[in-house]
């Protein structure tokens, strides 16, 4: 059972990590956007023009926000995740695969499933007034707020593969 496990898990990582791989390019898009937008605020007030607009600052705060959400699950799925290390280090593979399968179940799950819960409403709401920004030239708002559902149900299902290869560690089927 665990095996079959395994594999459904290395599956998951496999497509978590290729779609880290995708979204990493919008922060090549935020970047250029960045510099877009600083060059024509500086350089539109030597000119007497006004270049920026709402709408692309928005943009850039999106690509930071989707960056940030939609990449903690390929993050996770490296292990390249944030970790305060006091104790963990020092301890056996057995025993950091413990406390990372009750800090997954009694931490990360709930708190994803808790996000997706709280969030949904607002989303719902949004999309039935297809909401935008209030700021003159600015943006819809309903696809940004569509992310974070999406990216804590991706985060979901990664740490689901998460703990199931560090329970393949605990009870010896892997490293």
């Amino acid at each position: 059972m665990i095996q079959r496990l395994e594999g459904l898990a290395a599956r998951i990582d496999r497509a978590s990590l290729a779609f880290g791989r995708a979204i990493s390019w919008l922060s090549l898009a935020m970047v250029l956007i960045a510099a877009f937008n600083a060059i024509a605020r500086y350089g539109g007030r030597a000119v007497g023009l006004d270049l920026s607009s709402n709408g692309l600052l928005e943009a850039q705060w999106y690509l930071f926000a989707m960056l940030f959400l939609l990449g903690s699950a390929p993050t996770l799925a490296s292990d390249r995740h944030v970790r305060v290390d006091v104790l963990y280090g020092r301890l056996n593979a057995k025993r950091r695969a413990l406390i990372d399968i009750v800090g997954g179940l009694a931490l990360l799950l709930p708190f994803c499933v808790m996000a997706l819960v709280f969030s949904l409403p607002s989303v719902r709401g949004s999309w039935a007034v297809w909401e935008v920004s209030p700021d003159p030239g600015g943006l819809p708002r309903w696809p940004i707020k569509t992310v974070v559902p999406v990216a804590f149900g991706l985060l979901v299902v990664q740490g689901a593969a998460f703990i199931v290869r560090r329970a393949a560690t605990l009870f010896g089927d892997a490293q």
